[in-house]
């Protein structure tokens, strides 16, 4: 520890604060590379998983879009009332919640 004191009366305190400052900041940096790698370490092994799940479930589901679309003039019609369902669903929505919140 560095003797405060000494620093008033001109003696060589300034070169162990600089030693001491030099000593931290090299700690801290290491301390801060530890924990990026570490977190680093985290996100590869938990969301990497997380995300191709996800990718693996878009993938599915924009199959059978394109298979519905694809076949028949049958499931087109499906897909255009489905498709007319949601919009006449989100309108209805908003209004109630409109009402409700009295906007």
């Amino acid at each position: 520890m560095a003797d405060w004191g000494n620093r008033r009366n001109g003696t060589g305190t300034g070169r162990t604060e600089e030693m001491l400052d030099t000593e931290n900041q090299a700690r801290i940096a290491l301390d801060i590379e530890t924990e990026t790698k570490s977190q680093n370490m985290y996100m590869d092994d938990h969301m990497s998983g997380e995300f191709d799940s996800s990718q693996g479930l878009l993938t599915g589901s924009m199959n059978r879009i394109n298979s519905m679309v694809n076949s028949g003039r049958g499931n087109r019609k499906v897909m255009c009332y489905i498709i007319a369902g949601l919009v006449i669903l989100f309108f209805i929505s908003y209004y109630l919640v409109t009402k409700v919140t009295g906007g």
